[in-house]
């Protein structure tokens, strides 16, 4: 009982800390690398304090010199530090506009160079695909989770097609990401979740060129049918 209220104070504490640092930094170097890394050590923090621990699986599958676009089943709100974690490349979230409202926190994720999406706005949503597949040809990896917002009774939702537009106009392979094992951990009507054993498994990357806008359900079939045959069978061994 005592314990969840102690892990909400010590988030807030760290990611207060660590939203200050992560700025301080953005304005002495111009590479948001700096700035993610302390992203990563904020999560790290997190994920020790609820003790979660976590294990890659098939990082070999990706090149770390490569540009990709990640995406990720969203499965609850322990997703993003896991991600940040133990996702071990630099990358850019494209995330919902919300957070980046948050004080503090959301103007550090826009110092690191994280792009902000607004889905309830067709026309500013269009523009931060533009922007973000600038970015990736720059050569900057983004994370995207295509089901837009997180499962609510742990089967994967359907994919919006935002990521899959970002991925033809970008020209970039999509790497899928599944995460393994966090639903049991999840805790009903609770924001924190109890200790255990997270999975974090790297497919191997799926080329987008050659499709186009007008093709691109069907890349969307494929990166679905990857993490849902992963998703859904490995459940089924656990089970």
């Amino acid at each position: 009982m005592i314990r969840t209220p102690l892990i909400v104070i010590w988030v807030v504490l760290v990611t207060i800390y660590f939203s200050i640092s992560a700025i301080i930094i953005s304005f002495i170097t111009k590479s948001g690398d700096m700035p993610n890394k302390v992203a990563a050590i904020w999560a790290r923090f997190i994920l020790a304090a609820s003790r979660i621990k976590v294990e890659v699986i098939d990082f070999s599958n990706i090149d770390r010199s490569n540009s990709y676009i990640y995406m990720s089943n969203h499965q609850g709100n322990f997703d993003i530090p896991i991600l940040q974690a133990y996702l071990p490349v630099q990358f850019r979230w494209l995330a919902k506009a919300e957070l980046f409202n948050i004080p503090i926190f959301g103007y550090a994720m826009g110092r690191a160079g994280h792009i902000s999406i607004d889905r309830s706005n067709r026309k500013s949503a269009f523009k931060s695909l533009s922007n973000a597949a600038r970015i990736i040809r720059n050569g900057v990896s983004v994370l995207i989770f295509p089901e837009g917002t997180r499962s609510y009774d742990g089967n994967i939702r359907p994919f919006k097609k935002g990521g899959f537009v970002l991925a033809v106009d970008s020209g970039v392979p999509i790497v899928p990401v599944i995460i393994h094992g966090l639903r049991p951990l999840m805790l009903k009507n609770r924001v924190f979740v109890k200790p255990g054993k997270v999975l974090l498994e790297i497919k191997e990357p799926i080329e987008s060129a050659g499709y186009t806008r007008k093709t691109k359900d069907d890349l969307l079939k494929k990166v679905r049918h990857v993490i849902c045959e992963s998703f859904y069978n490995r459940k089924k061994e656990q089970s």
